[in-house]
């Protein structure tokens, strides 16, 4: 059942991607449309998330973000497919990089790097950096898809660009190996999502609202002597990205405890601050905002 599934839609994931530009935000309007307006997809989670981390707004500047964050959703969601057959030259002019020279600062380091990214503007063409020929090899840490057969197309498409998906389950151990095999990468690493709470370790504050909080990108970072860069990634105009990199520690193991992660929230709440359309507001990232801290849990202090 699953590889009908997937002989059923591949063909039209395909054809999607190889519309031009003009037709392919035209169509990304069409399903806008439809998801906005006809379906409703998760607009009441939108809506109290940003009720909830923007109080201080009306209804109606809400409803002017919510609006705009769908648009933005649906565009990001197309443009991942888009992947399949988009020219290196296309994605490297429409996903550029202001200071790819820090990248090349740390290689010359010797060390690999933690590249932690947040839900934030898109994450989807980053597979830019490879194009730069900087002697690393490209990984991302992602949540493994079900269908084996779309896992595959997942892939697929990261290995256009000599990179690697490594799930979530098996990214400690492959990292390490990596390391004790002389392998530098560019491991990116999504890290504001919400972990489960049994296996909550820390707590800091989002947003205004105390939430559960991943501390793989520090753990990792301090036992593995890798580089943490945050990728600050701007929307300039529609199916453009500008990115940056901010190094948020060149030598983890020799930070104060969670100074990494407390930098990590700082830079990510900035950007949502500035231009809160183009978070991902459809994931329930604040969940556990009325569970009670347990006591021997950590609390990330941002003052």
């Amino acid at each position: 059942m699953q590889r009908l599934a997937f002989l059923l839609v591949y063909p039209i994931l395909r054809l999607i991607s190889l519309l031009p530009f003009r037709l392919f935000y035209l169509f990304s309007d069409v399903v806008f449309f439809v998801v906005y307006h006809i379906s409703g997809y998760r607009k009441k989670i939108v809506w109290e998330n940003l009720k909830l981390v923007f109080p201080e707004k009306s209804d109606a500047e809400i409803a002017i973000i919510r609006k705009a964050f769908y648009q933005h959703m649906v565009d990001m969601f197309l443009e991942m497919i888009k992947s399949i057959s988009i020219s290196n030259e296309e994605l490297k002019k429409r996903f550029t990089f202001t200071n790819i020279e820090e990248i090349q600062k740390i290689r010359d380091m010797d060390k690999s790097i933690l590249l932690s990214c947040g839900h934030y503007a898109s994450y989807e063409w980053m597979n830019a950096l490879q194009l730069y020929n900087l002697d690393y090899r490209g990984f991302g840490i992602y949540k493994k898809i079900k269908n084996p057969f779309f896992d595959k197309l997942a892939k697929d498409i990261r290995g256009r660009y000599d990179g690697v998906l490594i799930p979530t389950t098996e990214a400690t151990k492959t990292i390490s190996a990596n390391e004790r095999a002389g392998i530098k990468g560019v491991y990116a690493m999504i890290a504001d999502q919400s972990p489960k709470l049994n296996r909550t370790k820390a707590w800091i504050d989002f947003m205004g609202i105390t939430v559960p909080v991943f501390t793989g990108i520090e753990n990792l970072s301090r036992t593995l002597d890798m580089a943490v860069v945050y990728l600050h990634v701007e929307k300039t105009k529609r199916g453009y990205y500008q990115a940056s990199f901010k190094t948020l520690s060149y030598d983890p193991a020799n930070e104060p405890p969670y100074r990494i992660i407390r930098e990590y929230f700082e830079e990510l709440e900035q950007q949502i601050i500035k231009a809160p359309q183009y978070y991902l507001w459809t994931h329930k990232r604040w969940k556990h905002k009325d569970i009670s801290i347990p006591e021997n849990a950590v609390v990330i202090r941002r003052d």
